[in-house]
């Protein structure tokens, strides 16, 4: 087992129609605004933005997130990642019941050193802190989009 590669799912119902989702969702550089784990985003070109997150842990993970696919008809979004974690991410939003499912899945092979060096002992704390990280990325979601 390669114990610096991570799998993450996340499934985060909403209220409002897929098409509300979808289109919060591509709009990266609005993170920050309601994802408070997004410390900061940076466009570098039209398909490219440097992200800088961190969660409850102490450090900061850097990437560039690369659109590879947006296709708002399958309600998917999915950038390649490169930087401390290097793998991919993906959104796909469908319809739920009179709302919507936005799904997130990622895989990763982590390159910042201090998460390589604490890689078997810390495994359960990075995927713990990854869990509260997604938990208040719906939440804040959730309440962006009320007040849109």
């Amino acid at each position: 087992m390669d114990w610096t590669r991570y799998r993450f799912h996340s499934r985060w119902p909403l209220p409002e129609p897929p098409a509300t989702v979808y289109a919060a969702l591509e709009q990266a550089e609005d993170y920050p605004r309601w994802w408070r784990q997004v410390r900061e985003v940076e466009r570098v070109d039209g398909t490219s933005a440097v992200m800088r997150i961190r969660s409850l842990l102490p450090y900061d993970m850097t990437f560039t997130a690369r659109e590879v696919r947006r296709d708002p008809a399958a309600g998917v979004l999915e950038s390649a990642l490169s930087g401390d974690i290097d793998g991919w991410a993906r959104w796909t939003v469908t319809a739920d019941g009179t709302g919507s499912l936005a799904r997130y899945e990622q895989v990763v092979d982590v390159r910042k050193p201090l998460l390589r060096r604490f890689a078997v002992p810390g495994r359960p704390v990075f995927r713990a802190n990854h869990w509260l990280m997604m938990r208040a990325g719906r939440r804040g979601l959730a309440g962006y989009l009320r007040a849109v």
